[in-house]
């Protein structure tokens, strides 16, 4: 379980840098932060989505940092209004994630903290695809109407837990969310369908269950392995 809800920090624009490119985030770390949750935001989405600014703000307030960052750069945001060629590359969206990611485990604040991902949409499928790349320092995914079968041949690489979260009214991505389960490496995944709730969660109180849930999941599966090397160390002073 996560530990009981904290007092809530401001968070602070950031740059992520990613290779040569620069993507702009939003970094929240409450105080003795327990593990820090990347959000991979959904096809023609951003750092401004309402609902994962929602979820975030939910993980912080039970003691986990957060980032939300855009996975394209203003110039590209600007061409996939248009074109709508970005939103839907998955291996570019999943190599953001990744530089992402790097830039976590390089920043000095952060960078001891378990890494966890909180994928929506097809932004679920980046977060699949870079947790199977980064296996040794992704601890858990969480998927919110995700399209986790677009990560492809990467699913029976993802040794980290994944939990598939689908609205009840959601038929064709229950669909795909029950078959990409299966191929899913780690079998302690699972697949939770959200009574009363569409794809979008727009339903009152689901998108707080989504909330619930994912927090629940992120403390059992990220927390649990900080205090444990936090044990440890204690030991060999």
């Amino acid at each position: 379980m996560v530990s009981g809800k904290k007092e809530q920090s401001a968070g602070r624009d950031v740059a992520v840098q990613t290779g040569i490119v620069s993507l702009d985030g939003v970094l929240n770390v409450p105080a003795h932060a327990e593990g820090i949750v990347l959000f991979a935001h959904g096809s023609g989405s951003s750092r401004h989505s309402p609902r994962n600014r929602y979820v975030a703000s939910v993980l912080t307030s039970h003691g986990l940092a957060t980032l939300l960052f855009d996975l394209l750069t203003r110039e590209e945001e600007v061409v996939d209004e248009v074109t709508r060629e970005h939103r839907f590359n998955i291996p570019l969206l999943a190599n953001r994630l990744v530089g992402a990611t790097r830039w976590v485990l390089s920043n000095p604040e952060i960078r001891g903290l378990p890494i966890g991902y909180f994928g929506a949409s097809t932004g679920a499928a980046a977060a699949l695809i870079a947790a199977a790349e980064l296996s040794d320092s992704v601890a858990t995914v969480v998927s919110r109407g995700g399209r986790p079968d677009l990560a492809g041949e990467s699913l029976p690489a993802v040794l980290a837990p994944t939990l598939l979260i689908v609205g009840e009214w959601d038929e064709p991505v229950i669909a795909m969310n029950r078959e990409a389960l299966q191929r899913i490496g780690c079998r302690e995944s699972k697949l939770v369908i959200v009574p009363g709730a569409t794809h979008l969660f727009e339903e009152p109180g689901t998108l707080e269950e989504v909330a619930r849930i994912a927090a629940e999941w992120f403390g059992e599966h990220m927390v649990p392995s900080r205090r444990k090397a936090a044990a440890t160390a204690d030991v060999h002073r």
